[in-house]
């Protein structure tokens, strides 16, 4: 079996849209080895838009590294561990990327199956604008900063969203054939996430009625990262 190196870098913006899911939606679009991990009753699942820079294996130096814009379409989930432990993490349905290198070394030298797309990015600081075309989806986000999340939100406060991510690091991610799923783990020195208010949202799986049915799929909030030194750990699926 492979081996594939741990992958260091740089977070220098990270976007997590999240809708509140119908749990038994929820259930539909993803493996029967998880369950919808719920927040007050909840299913969760999002957008992340993450743009990666100085990426390499962490042997080498920063100078080498590839830079990316990156999205995925994920659902939060649970499940039991061999040992009987419950584990948290997510479940991404695909992985797109800017990146040509990082789609030619996806399950080479980085975790995982990267599929390229085309990203428009106007990003200012306070306010950013992300639009994201391949040929499996459409995704565009544009937003800004904002002081907290909204009232209706399911989670109380902005630092108990925060937390609820943070302790879903593990991802496992499908591949185009087969059942086989990969693994990886993200690692990050210093965890920090601010509130960012959605002006605009659309995506092509949360807003297709024929996967969720009016009101399934809500919007909930949305968080924003930058600057993060991380890691990334291939694991056994």
């Amino acid at each position: 079996m492979l081996t594939l190196p741990t992958v260091a870098g740089v977070i220098r913006r990270r976007i997590l849209v999240n809708y509140r899911l119908d749990p038994e939606v929820a259930r539909r679009h993803i493996p029967s080895r998880f369950r919808p991990k719920l927040i007050n009753g909840w299913g969760m699942g999002g957008i992340c838009l993450i743009r990666l820079e100085q990426m390499r294996p962490k042997s080498l130096p920063s100078l080498i590294g590839v830079a990316s814009e990156n999205a995925t379409h994920r659902i939060a989930v649970e499940w039991d561990d061999d040992d009987g432990a419950v584990r948290e993490g997510v479940y991404i349905r695909r992985r797109d990327t800017s990146s040509v290198v990082s789609h030619l070394a996806g399950g080479r030298l980085f975790p995982g199956e990267l599929h390229l797309a085309h990203f428009d990015i106007d990003d200012q600081g306070d306010t950013v604008d992300v639009l994201v075309k391949s040929e499996a989806a459409t995704i565009h986000v544009r937003g800004h900063v904002a002081a907290s999340i909204p009232e209706s939100s399911v989670f109380a406060t902005s630092d108990e969203a925060s937390r609820f991510f943070e302790n879903g690091s593990i991802g496992y991610a499908a591949r185009s054939h087969g059942d086989t799923l990969d693994a990886v783990r993200l690692d990050v020195r210093h965890w920090a996430a601010s509130p960012l208010a959605i002006d605009d949202v659309q995506s092509t799986f949360f807003d297709d009625p024929a996967l969720f049915p009016a009101g399934s799929a809500l919007l909930d909030s949305a968080m924003i990262m930058r600057n993060i030194d991380h890691e990334w750990h291939a694991l056994a699926a």
